[in-house]
This record gives C-alpha cells, sequence and structure tokens, in this order.
C-alpha cells in the first residue's frame, strides 16, 4: 500500500492484527465446542463448532494478507483481486518483482512479523493440541459399547424351536429399528410382574446385530424357572415385554482375532448363534468353528438354519454331538464334548481363541480340556447358563448354613440402607445373605455375569470367583457382584 499516509498504515495493521485475533479465539471458541459436543452425539453442536472454525480461519488469513500486503507494499486493489481469485479458486496473478534491500522489509516490519510468526506458531500448536484430544474423544466415541436404553418391546412371532425351547422375536412397539445397538454375545433384562413382585432375568440377545428391524430371544423353558415358565406358557404375540439392554461382556464382533472357536451345550448356543449369524451376514471370510452338544436330535437347536449357512459359507464348520441319541436316526458324533472331538473338528486349536457357554459344569470341564491342548486361559471366554446348583438345593444349603453357623465366630454383613445385618457363613454370597434377612438386591444371572446385583462395598474386603460384569472404574470405587462376594471378615454393604 504505498500510497498510504503513516497514520493511515498503522491504523491498517492495527486492524488486521485485531482480526487475526478475532480468527483465532473463535478458532478456539470452535475447537471448544467441539470438544465438548462430540462425546454426547450432539451433531448440531458439532456443526456450529465447524461453522466457527472455517469464520475463524477466513478472519485470521484476511488479516494476515494485510499485513503482508503492508509489508511488501502491494496495492489493495491488487490485494482484494488476488483474495478474490483464492476464495473463488481463480488462478492467482503473476508473482510480483523481487524487492531490493535487506529481504525487502525494514526492521520494524521485520520485528512486527516476528512477533506475529510467534504468535500464530503458539496458536497453531495449540490448534494442533485441542485436534488432538477432539480427535482422541471422537474415537473413543466411535469405538464406545452400545448405551443401555430402557422400554417396551412388542412380541411379534414365536417360534417353537425344540419341545421345551422357544424363540421370541421382538420388535419396536412404535415402529421403526429397534431403539437401541447391541454387539454379538450380549444380553437384555427382562422384567416381569408375578403376584405383586417384579422378577428380573437375563437372556441372550440369538440375532445378529446387522438385524436392525427386530431381536430374537430364545429362552429354555425350566420347571422351577419362574420367567421362563411365564414367557413360554403365557407369553403371546402382540404382548410388550419391559426390556433393559444391552448388557454383557461375552462378545465377539471378528475385530478381536482371525478366526473363533465357539462351543455350547444346550441353550447355551444362543449367544454363540449371534455371533454365527453376524459375521455370516457380514462375510466375514474368516475360520469359524462351532461344537455343540446335546441330548438328542430333537434337542439340536437352530439346526435347519445351521446346515443352511454352512452351504453358503465355507469357512464355516459346525460339529453336533449327541449325548442320548438312542432310539434316533441320528449318524453323527455321540457323547458329551470331549478333548477327542475338538480336536478332531479344530485344527490347531491352541492359536485360537474360544467362547464356550453352557451350564457351570460342562464349561469348566471343558476349560480343561481346553487348557489341556494348549489353549493359553487369556484366550477363553466363558459365559455359564445357570448356577452350579438347582435354586431349591442351594437355597437350602444356605438356609442350613445359617442356622449353625456359630454367632461369636461367624463374620457378618451389614446393609446401612436397610439398617438390617445377617451372618456371612464360609461359602455364602452376599447376596443370599440379603435375602435370609430380607435385604432386596436385584439379580438375575446369579453367575457374575450380568451386572443386576452391583452395589457399593463400604468396609471390608471380599474375593469374587466371576467378576467379568464389573469394569476397572467400577472396582476401583468398590463396586462388587452380590451374588459373587464372599468373605472372612465383616462387611459393610450399600443396600
Amino acid at each position: 500500500m504505498p500510497d498510504l499516509p503513516p497514520e493511515r498504515r498503522e491504523e491498517v495493521q492495527r486492524a488486521a492484527h485485531e482480526r487475526m485475533e478475532s480468527g483465532t479465539r473463535l478458532m478456539a471458541d470452535g475447537l471448544d465446542l467441539l470438544v465438548r459436543s462430540a462425546p454426547g452425539s450432539d451433531y448440531a453442536a458439532m456443526q456450529d463448532a465447524v461453522a466457527k472454525l472455517r469464520e475463524g480461519l477466513a478472519r485470521f488469513d484476511s488479516g494476515l494478507a494485510a499485513h503482508r500486503a503492508l509489508a511488501e507494499g502491494n496495492d489493495p486493489r491488487a490485494l482484494a483481486a488476488e483474495w478474490f481469485k483464492s476464495q473463488m479458486n481463480l488462478p492467482g496473478p503473476p508473482p510480483p518483482a523481487a524487492t531490493h534491500g535487506l529481504w525487502g522489509f525494514s526492521w520494524a516490519h521485520l520485528a512486527a512479523m516476528a512477533l506475529l510468526i510467534a504468535f500464530a506458531a503458539a496458536m497453531i500448536a495449540m490448534y494442533f493440541l485441542k485436534m488432538r484430544r477432539a480427535a482422541a474423544l471422537l474415537r473413543q466415541l466411535a469405538t464406545a459399547p452400545p448405551r443401555s436404553w430402557g422400554g417396551s418391546l412388542r412380541v411379534t412371532r414365536v417360534f417353537n424351536e425344540t419341545p421345551q425351547i422357544r424363540t421370541f422375536r421382538l420388535v419396536d412397539a412404535a415402529g421403526g429399528p429397534i431403539p437401541f445397538n447391541f454387539l454379538a454375545g450380549q444380553f437384555l433384562t427382562l422384567t416381569v410382574a408375578h403376584e405383586g413382585k417384579t422378577a428380573k432375568r437375563a437372556y441372550t440377545i440369538a440375532s445378529s446385530p446387522a438385524q436392525r428391524d427386530y431381536v430374537e430371544l430364545t429362552v429354555k423353558r425350566e420347571e422351577n424357572g419362574l420367567v421362563s415358565r411365564i414367557l413360554c406358557d403365557q407369553t403371546r404375540e402382540g404382548a410388550l415385554l419391559q426390556i433393559a439392554a444391552p448388557q454383557g461382556v461375552f462378545t465377539f464382533t471378528g475385530a478381536e482375532a482371525d478366526s473363533i472357536v465357539l462351543i455350547g451345550a444346550g441353550v447355551g448356543a444362543t449367544p454363540l448363534m449371534s455371533v454365527v449369524r453376524y459375521l455370516t451376514d457380514r462375510g466375514w471370510g474368516k475360520p469359524i468353528y462351532l461344537v455343540l452338544g446335546f441330548r438328542a436330535p430333537e434337542d439340536y437347536l437352530f439346526r435347519a438354519e445351521l446346515e443352511y449357512l454352512q452351504e453358503r459359507h465355507p469357512y464355516l464348520h459346525v460339529v453336533a454331538t449327541m449325548s442320548r441319541p438312542d432310539g434316533s436316526s441320528w449318524t453323527g458324533p455321540t457323547g458329551r464334548v470331549t478333548k477327542e472331538l475338538i480336536a478332531q473338528n479344530v485344527p490347531e486349536v491352541a492359536t485360537r481363541r474360544v467362547h464356550m457357554c453352557g451350564p457351570p459344569a460342562m464349561m469348566e470341564a471343558t476349560r480343561t480340556v481346553l487348557l489341556g491342548l494348549g489353549v493359553a486361559p487369556e484366550n477363553i471366554r466363558i459365559e455359564a447358563f445357570g448356577p452350579a446348583q438347582k435354586a431349591q438345593e442351594r437355597q437350602a444349603a444356605v438356609q442350613a448354613a445359617m442356622a449353625e453357623a456359630p454367632a461369636a465366630s461367624t463374620p457378618a454383613v451389614s446393609f446401612t440402607i436397610s439398617g438390617k445385618t445377617a451372618p456371612l457363613p464360609p461359602d455364602t454370597s452376599v447376596l443370599e445373605a440379603a435375602e435370609h434377612v430380607g435385604v432386596s438386591i436385584d439379580y438375575s444371572c446369579r453367575v457374575g455375569t450380568c451386572g443386576l446385583c452391583k452395589v457399593k462395598l463400604l468396609q471390608g474386603h471380599v474375593t469374587m470367583a466371576v467378576e467379568d460384569a464389573l469394569a476397572a472404574e467400577e472396582k476401583a470405587r468398590g463396586i462388587i457382584l452380590a451374588c459373587q462376594a464372599k468373605s472372612k471378615e465383616h462387611l459393610e454393604v450399600e443396600a
């Protein structure tokens, strides 16, 4: 700007500097807004943040261009034309002829430019630091486990899988896709009312997470199972069910390993079937070995579908064995899931990841077999279906232990909210002690996987055989699983 008087040049320089500062502040505000809005999936706020970033960058750019024009002595009209062409992606003017002197700048201009460069470097460093933080938050948002949801789903179909097992197809009561996301192998918690009380039970989702129109529960009717009898005997198409979902860490998405071995017995095939359906829906294309055990051919869960999937997906390998095939036309393997059955049907099993689900006794025996075959303990994932003892047998054992426990030497557990105290004999869980004195603690699976019985431990130390449902930060806060927690000392529990 050669024709500007000195006072006018200073005024333009101040205005350019202020515009650069305002642009920097606007970019900083935009980054802060992006960082705050990303974890909550506030897409409108995230768009506002991006708009602020664009506007701030435009202001900074225009102020910088004005400083450059002052330093180089460019004509304002040429500067405006160059800026317009840059915004419209038009070819720029030919470069100006080089000036003479100390790089073509006065010492005052050099000092001002040095300050501006230092300021810009500091702003750029802050920008990248904030962008790294925003990127980390966005990655966390993208990879976070599905959020929990609670509400009503409608039973739209009921399928008889075997004489004792039914599948219930559930859809959103208001129409549209199911209102939550889940991972293959997760479960939901069902709440039912019975004689003025509520009961909660956990049931694994059998359908594929890729199927967004419905979820399916496959339930075995247990003679002494309150909720399973209500479902199998009384629930009809059109009924509404109260659901909380999703939950559970017994999951496999295909990202955890290059192959998967799935071993199940009876209705324990349910979470494994969700994995098989999901991986074949995706065309995963890597080895899937499914080893199943049933009593008789009529108990073979999902048989027709598995045979169909095997024909269409050559990387899916299924073997089933029957422990009581007498009187049937079954020609496949017989007996229980054994070391020989696994070794013959799963090549290089020691190098693979294994997921198992079924009765606790079967899981423990199969785990011993896998360890004997060389599978590393960290590559074995287990989810047990049902407690190790029948409910009536366990209840009688707990009552006997409570009655025989010496009051003077037996530790106790105090429940601070209810104000009650119960003895805690050896091998008695906090949940069982709570039930003995009428303290209400929610539960479902009673084997440490569903997480419904989480309570806060205020005093003392406990041991837990299974703690899969607890996250590391929950353990740090003193959260325990009442169904698993046992102790040899006095406890205080928030319940």
